[in-house]
């Protein structure tokens, strides 16, 4: 029996060479996932960034009210029976009105979120706005920017509640609500006050 002598096999060069269709596509794939993440992750970063404004607005009207308060007790425009909410157990007399209030400016007793706020219904506003920073830092009315508050629909929400065991002694809470873009946040402050100044 003879045998054959085995041929060689030719080599394919072009295996190997390079991407296939498929690989590319597959490739195309995971970067297009790739950056449309970073894309997603961009605008997250920047509707936070933006909502900075509006935490530091929240924060001066919750600060606003507290000092409102305090001021009223000091120069004896609120009486310790009067600082409380309005049909409160915790006193008889109380000024502060029960929840979600509009911004409004002070009415003529100039304490905040009390009934004077309001002229019938409606808010008695004189400045529908806030004064902000220029970029140099400083708060001049008439180089500052003006942000109007209905813009981000803030609420204030006032509670006076009793401190546990201590009857000179009365904790504050402040809640601000707002909206901003598409979420809606809020800002809380919660501090003490005492019947003596």
């Amino acid at each position: 029996m003879m045998k054959q002598a085995a041929t060689p096999r030719k080599s394919n060069r072009a295996e190997g060479a390079g991407f296939t269709l498929i690989e590319t596509m597959i490739a195309m794939l995971v970067l297009s996932i790739g950056v449309l993440g970073l894309a997603a992750t961009l605008a997250s970063s920047l509707a936070y960034m933006n909502s900075s404004e509006n935490d530091y607005i929240a924060q001066q009207k919750a600060a606003e009210a507290v000092e409102s308060i305090f001021t009223a007790r000091d120069l004896g425009q609120a009486t310790w029976s009067s600082i409380c909410n309005v049909g409160s157990a915790l006193c008889t007399g109380g000024i502060f009105l029960n929840g979600a209030q509009q911004l409004c400016d002070p009415g003529p007793d100039g304490i905040i979120d009390t009934a004077d706020d309001f002229n019938g219904t409606a808010c008695s506003v004189q400045a529908d706005a806030i004064l902000m920073p220029t970029s140099a830092g400083t708060i001049n009315s008439t180089t500052a920017s003006r942000v109007p508050l209905s813009n981000y629909n803030f609420q204030r929400t006032i509670t006076i509640t009793a401190f546990p065991n201590v009857t000179n002694l009365r904790t504050i809470t402040v809640l601000i609500t707002y909206k901003a873009g598409i979420f809606q946040r809020s800002y809380t402050l919660t501090t003490n006050i005492s019947n003596f100044s």
